[in-house]
C-alpha cells in the first residue's frame, strides 16, 4: 500500500509541475501576443511567418545551383528538409498538443496554420537547420540567416501559433539534424 501511495504522490506532483509549466507558457504567449495590437508589428511577423512557410527556403534551394558548388548544398537542403519533416510529423502526431489560440481564449491566430498541432514548431526547426547548413557553406550571409531565423521563431509565438517550448524544441531538432548533416554528410 505504501508503494501505491508514493506512486500516487509522484503522479500528483508531476501533474502540478506540468500545470505550472503550462500556466507560465500561456503567460509568456499572452505577453508576447500583445505586440500584434501594433499594426506594423503584426504585418512584419505575419510576413516573416508566411515567408518562413517555405517560400524563402525553396527560393534558396532553387537558386543555389546557379552558384559554384551550389548543387551539393541545394541537395543537402532537400535531404535535411526531408529528414526534419519526418521528425516533425512524428512528433506532431505523437504529442498532439493544441495550439495556444485553441487553449486560451485571449489569444487569436494571427496567421494561418499548416496543421492543427503546436509541438514542435516546424517553421523554427527548418529555419534553424537551414541556417546552420547555409552558414557553414556561405559564412558571409550568416548574420542575415540568423536574423531571419530569430524573427521566424519569435513570430510563431507572437502570432499565437506556438508556445515558447514548441519553438525551443523545433530549434533543438534543427540544430541536431543540421549538426548531423554537417558531420556525417
Amino acid at each position: 500500500m505504501l508503494l501505491e501511495e508514493r506512486r500516487q504522490e509522484r503522479l500528483r506532483l508531476r501533474q502540478q509541475r506540468v500545470q505550472l509549466w503550462t500556466c507560465r507558457e500561456r503567460a509568456a504567449v499572452l505577453w508576447l501576443h500583445r505586440a500584434v495590437g501594433i499594426p506594423s508589428v503584426l504585418a512584419l511577423f505575419a510576413l516573416v511567418s508566411r515567408v518562413g512557410d517555405g517560400i524563402a527556403w525553396y527560393a534558396v534551394m532553387a537558386s543555389l545551383p546557379l552558384t559554384s558548388g551550389g548543387w551539393k548544398v541545394s541537395l543537402y537542403m532537400v535531404a535535411l528538409g526531408a529528414v526534419n519533416l519526418v521528425f516533425y510529423k512524428a512528433l506532431k502526431l505523437h504529442t498532439a498538443r493544441p495550439r495556444p489560440f485553441v487553449d486560451c481564449t485571449d489569444i487569436r491566430a494571427c496567421a494561418r496554420c499548416l496543421d492543427e498541432h503546436s509541438f514542435p514548431s516546424g517553421h523554427t526547426m527548418h529555419a534553424v537547420a537551414f541556417s546552420m547548413l547555409l552558414s557553414h557553406f556561405y559564412p558571409a550571409v550568416e548574420p542575415l540567416l540568423w536574423g531571419f531565423t530569430t524573427l521566424v521563431a519569435l513570430s510563431r509565438v507572437v502570432l499565437g501559433l506556438h508556445y515558447p517550448s514548441d519553438v525551443l524544441a523545433g530549434a533543438v531538432i534543427g540544430v541536431v539534424t543540421a549538426g548531423f548533416f554537417l558531420v556525417v554528410v
